[in-house]
């Protein structure tokens, strides 16, 4: 489909959605660990295969999809000052939800 820009307040339904198909373009040519569709319970490490360059590209692809930029990712890869193991596409889903509608943490 190519870049789309996302209206105002995207829900989480059409974040989980973009989503998907960002991780589907991105992995489409990759073996994954993955059986079945991509949804909310998969894991971009373990399940998708990430590398810390594929993490970079998703990220750029995220922000041109939903036309943000600086959102601070860091909160999302790191805890405690070291990278996270694995990330979950839900995760990213509530990361999203709140810094595309008002950047407040609930």
């Amino acid at each position: 489909m190519g870049k789309q820009q996302m209206g105002n307040s995207p829900d989480s339904g059409q974040i989980l959605a973009n989503l998907v198909e960002i991780l589907e373009e991105i992995t489409q040519d990759w073996d994954t660990e993955l059986s079945g569709k991509i949804g909310a319970d998969t894991s971009l490490m373990n399940d998708l295969t990430f590398e810390s360059i594929d993490v970079v590209m998703l990220i750029v692809a995220i922000e041109e999809r939903f036309g943000k930029t600086g959102m601070p990712f860091d909160e999302l890869l790191m805890v405690e000052g070291r990278y996270v193991e694995d990330l979950r596409v839900s995760e990213l889903v509530g990361f999203l939800d709140r810094h595309l509608n008002g950047g407040k943490a609930s």
